[in-house]
């Protein structure tokens, strides 16, 4: 089995893992790291970025790190382990666009890892706004899962409809978008199929 297929299977088999698992006490993730191939380091040629692929690439960064902060404070506040275990996929989102930024001579926005520390104030607004959210109940916090997830996927569909043509930011995009619909489809299921763990 070569190693597309093994990553492949790897992948399924993990996802399964996530989605069955809403609270159990595994740690795996649909896209922990090694189970997606590394993005942004495959030597597809030289190409010039436009401004708004530029700017894509920095909001996806700060989307990303929004994503993983606000799992890691849930995760905190209910230990409902599907915020761990996304928050580490998220984890693998950030640095697979950094990788990107740093291939192509890119400042990086984030200019600190602090949880909940942002450099755009809309992006700071959000997170403020997730947590207050989340807070009230952990039913709600799922379901700001789900808002977070659906906003992702709605700028990578963007992204790739209409913005992106390098090859290398396409995959990355492609990659990421896979993984926010299985990160939404594991939260639906937690509140699906969790009416006594979410009142």
């Amino acid at each position: 089995m070569n190693i597309r297929k093994k990553i492949t299977v790897l992948a399924s088999i993990l996802l399964l893992i996530v989605i069955s698992g809403c609270n159990t006490d595994s740690t795996m993730s649909a896209n922990e790291p090694g189970s997606l191939p590394k993005y942004g380091n495959g030597n597809i040629g030289s190409f010039d970025l436009s401004q708004e692929e530029i700017d894509g690439l920095i909001h996806m960064r700060i989307e990303e790190k929004l994503a993983r902060d606000v799992y890691l404070v849930f995760d905190s506040l209910y230990n409902y382990k599907v915020f761990y275990n996304i928050s580490i996929s998220e984890q693998t989102h950030m640095d697979a666009v950094k990788r990107l930024l740093v291939k192509y001579n890119i400042e990086d926005p984030l200019v600190t890892d602090e949880i909940g520390v942002f450099p755009d104030p809309q992006f700071q607004q959000l997170f403020d706004n997730y947590i207050i959210q989340g807070n009230i109940s952990l039913q709600e916090a799922l379901q700001t899962g789900v808002t977070i997830e659906e906003m992702d996927i709605a700028d990578l569909e963007n992204q790739l409809t209409n913005v992106v043509d390098n090859p290398d930011i396409i995959k990355v995009y492609q990659n990421l978008k896979r993984a926010s619909e299985n990160h939404l489809a594991a939260f639906s299921k937690c509140l699906q199929t969790n009416p006594v763990d979410v009142e």
